[in-house]
């Protein structure tokens, strides 16, 4: 696979401007298959636009090489995951930690498919953050069911605001209760799934 260089930047501006207008694409409610055993990679800049993509996040996001390569990560945001989340995993990573999340994501068409991620960042030498890595595994049927209602309750209150920024907010402090309440943290929580 490529990598992206300096000398895209047009690319890069063509990219987010098909971010931007994909948000017209509607749901399907069709999952794209794939193996348990496929692994999903992508890395990213510290902005989160793509820099390299496998060939199994190629087929399962149906979208090819070149219009991914330079445009953000949220390309394949699926408009049913709360943005509290990605809330949460930005936080995390950007901490110089790991996270692990359950991701419902949209393919070019679409056609959705859920992931159980494990992002981190990617250090140079001195231990400074150059860029995010992420490897994505085909989750059980049976967690997602319990995921499901979480991630419907976490967007139903990111909906009840005017403001998108507010919503996330309010959803990330349901999410931080709700980890509260159950008396974990959110590693413990996740794994418990």
């Amino acid at each position: 696979m490529r990598r992206i260089n300096d000398n895209t930047v047009g690319k890069q501006v063509s990219n987010m401007i098909e971010a931007q207008t994909r948000r017209t694409v509607r749901p399907t409610g069709v999952e794209c298959p794939y193996s348990e055993d496929e692994l999903i990679v992508s890395k990213t800049d510290l902005k989160g636009r793509i820099t390299y993509a496998n060939s199994v996040f190629l087929r399962l996001a149906k979208f090819p090489l070149d219009e991914l390569l330079g445009a953000p990560h949220s390309l394949i945001r699926h408009p049913d995951m709360p943005r509290c989340v990605f809330k949460l995993l930005w936080d995390t990573i950007q901490a110089k930690e790991e996270i692990f999340a359950y991701v419902l994501n949209m393919a070019k068409d679409g056609d959705h498919y859920w992931v159980f991620a494990h992002v981190t960042p990617t250090f140079d030498a001195n231990q400074n953050i150059v860029g995010y890595h992420s490897n994505r595994r085909k989750p059980d049927a049976a967690q997602i069911e319990k995921v499901k209602p979480l991630y419907a309750a976490l967007l139903a209150e990111e909906n009840r605001h005017d403001s998108r920024k507010d919503g996330m907010l309010r959803g990330y402090d349901m999410l931080v209760n709700l980890l509260r309440d159950k008396g974990l943290d959110y590693d413990e929580f996740i794994f418990s799934i």
